[in-house]
């Protein structure tokens, strides 16, 4: 870990992109990779406001009558997947969601939770769905563009262009502030996963506003919907 000059702090000038994240490790312990993903629920409804996002990229563009496919990208245990299936169900609308993830660990996971309905898995890249000429109504992904060396972002965006009418990113924005509230805030409850250093490194491993903007090709949108959070939008932000 790089630590500013005279700090106890890391050095947040830069995306930290040697360090891998625990739960990306093949031989990490199965059962605490297992309680990682079945606390993804609770941690995701804390800080990444997956409601707000489904009201303001998602619902205006649901479709009546018909299901709405969304193809979500990096889906570990399917939690958002699921909300996203809630919220448009409260909503009226019916929505069927693929979830994949390229850790068939993440999909044997969530393929053995309880059934819900219209939700199904895949042990796929998306680069595999477009050579098969999928397309959805949408695609999202969580947490997942911090994970991503600039050539693979480019090339994940490249395949949502081609999978979907309408793609939203959600993910951390790197910062000091952001970094130790979250450290803060799910020590003292998730000590028994690796919620802790994993999310505390994916937050220094994430983007600032101007370095996604930069980032990303023509006709990507970056916003920052509320503190400490960024979302990637194809082709544009959504209705409020």
């Amino acid at each position: 870990m790089t630590l500013q000059p005279g700090s106890w702090l890391p050095d947040f000038s830069r995306r930290e992109q040697e360090q891998p994240e625990l739960m990306d490790d093949p031989a990490c312990d199965l059962p605490e990779l297992h309680r990682t993903y079945a606390q993804f629920g609770a941690v995701n409804a804390l800080v990444s406001g997956w409601p707000l996002v489904y009201r303001t990229q998602i619902r205006p563009f649901l479709q009546p009558g018909r299901a709405n496919t969304l193809l979500d990208i990096g889906c570990g245990g399917g939690d958002v997947a699921r909300t996203l299936i809630r919220l448009a169900a409260r909503d009226g609308y019916t929505l069927r969601v693929l979830g994949i993830d390229a850790d068939r660990r993440a999909t044997d996971y969530a393929q053995a939770q309880p059934a819900f309905s219209g939700l199904y898995f895949r042990a796929v890249v998306s680069s595999e769905l477009v050579r098969e000429g999928q397309h959805f109504d949408f695609v999202t992904s969580n947490h997942v563009l911090h994970h991503l060396t600039a050539p693979e972002l480019t090339a994940l965006l490249h395949d949502c262009e081609a999978l979907g009418d309408r793609t939203v990113h959600s993910d951390i924005e790197r910062s000091a502030l952001a970094w130790a509230g979250f450290g803060a805030l799910t020590a003292p409850f998730f000590r028994d996963s690796f919620i802790v250093p994993d999310g505390m490194l994916s937050v220094r491993r994430s983007f600032t506003l101007p370095e996604l903007r930069r980032a990303v090709p023509p006709g990507w949108q970056v916003t920052r919907p509320f503190p400490f959070r960024l979302l990637l939008t194809y082709p544009g932000a959504g209705r409020a």
